[in-house]
């Protein structure tokens, strides 16, 4: 291969690489063009250029997918609580099912379960296209948890439940949670009034654990923003849990969903610290992102969620989440992380230009190592 071709292959190899990058990572674009300009060698300077190529693909291939350049991306992706939740809800499904397995419950618990992940990894996906609970939505959910405690069926005097097939589905476990982590950034009149609308159905069914999660989910919502749609969101729920207390609860336990918290133990201590080691990574996701990201306030409402809904099955006869038998919570969980995460359209291009080189001379200082490796 003569002298020029190599130089002419290389020049190719390096607008190749150019046209490769993403706006934000240009100009690593240009310090790879430059120092290919200043290696008087040919052969060297198109091996060089063949390892930016394939280094500026890869950049490329990791912008496109997470937003992130690959240097940042492992490090990043620790810190979204959507890449955490779903580790988390993957985790804490999988602890559950083997403590089903070790509890002896019949196998088509552990397929309902297993199941319901699949189901809500689906829909996770799904949901990723979406910018935002619209607020229209939110009325409508709320209408599905009214029209669950008018028509819905009835244990005991308490109406939490529909049939879909030969299955018992709990809304509330399933709507509720994503429904306040999308109040966060929804709380338009429409959104307002669906959180109202819920909080009276929660007080209908009556439903003590969900109408306590929904003062949790809102209370911690609302010391970060006082505004009048969370006051009035919160007051509804505050009402609405009065009214679920005021009312007898006298549902009797269900075995490997209530109480599941202490009854592992009395199976070892593997299945016990399976169902608490399950439950305390619902609440982790809460605990990532980064402080100043402006979603401070969805991830509070996340966590003080869970956490009162993990609370109220080690207080009374509520499901436990996840880790016990029912599909609706794992599910729900998933959504409430798919709601979590930056919606689509959020540009995540700051944190690369926060990194990015304002000129070629400082971008050759900066040019990162994966993008100027040999071939």
């Amino acid at each position: 291969m003569t002298g020029g071709l190599r130089r002419r292959l290389a020049t190719c190899a390096v607008r190749a690489a150019g046209r490769l990058l993403p706006a934000p990572l240009a100009g690593w674009g240009r310090a790879l063009r430059h120092e290919v300009e200043a290696i008087d060698d040919d052969a060297e300077a198109l091996g060089f250029a063949l390892g930016g190529l394939r280094g500026a693909l890869m950049q490329a291939m990791a912008f496109h997918l997470s937003g992130r350049s690959i240097e940042m991306s492992v490090w990043e992706a620790l810190r979204r609580p959507s890449v955490v939740g779903l580790a988390c809800a993957i985790g804490a499904s999988g602890l559950g099912l083997a403590y089903l397995t070790m509890a002896g419950a019949p196998a088509r618990y552990l397929a309902v379960n297993a199941g319901a992940l699949l189901i809500g990894l689906l829909v996770y996906a799904v949901l990723g296209r979406a910018r935002r609970l619209p607020g229209s939505v939110m009325l409508a959910l709320g209408g599905v948890l009214l029209a669950t405690a008018l028509f819905g069926d009835t244990q005991a005097g308490a109406a939490r439940w529909l049939m879909v097939g030969p299955l018992f589905v709990q809304p509330s476990l399933i709507l509720l949670p994503m429904m306040i982590v999308g109040f966060a950034r929804t709380r338009t009149a429409l959104a307002t009034a669906g959180m109202i609308v819920a909080a009276l159905a929660l007080a209908l069914q009556p439903d003590r654990a969900m109408a306590g999660v929904l003062v949790a989910g809102l209370g911690a919502l609302a010391t970060f923003r006082r505004d009048r749609a969370t006051s009035a969101a919160l007051a509804a729920a505050v009402a609405a849990f009065a009214a679920a207390l005021a009312q007898p609860d006298t549902l009797p336990a269900v075995a490997h969903v209530d109480q599941i918290l202490y009854r592992a133990f009395d199976i070892d201590l593997v299945a016990g610290l399976a169902v608490v080691g399950g439950s305390a990574l619902l609440i982790v996701p809460a605990l990532a992102g980064r402080r100043d990201d402006g979603r401070q306030d969805a991830r509070a409402a996340f966590g003080a969620l869970w956490l009162a809904m993990v609370a109220a099955a080690a207080l009374g006869n509520y499901p436990t989440p996840l880790v016990g038998y029912g599909g609706s919570a794992v599910i729900g969980y998933l959504l409430s992380i798919a709601v979590l995460r930056r919606p689509r359209g959020e540009s995540a291009t700051v944190a690369i230009t926060e990194f990015a080189p304002a000129t070629a001379d400082d971008a050759r200082e900066k040019l990162p190592t994966g993008l100027y490796s040999a071939a």
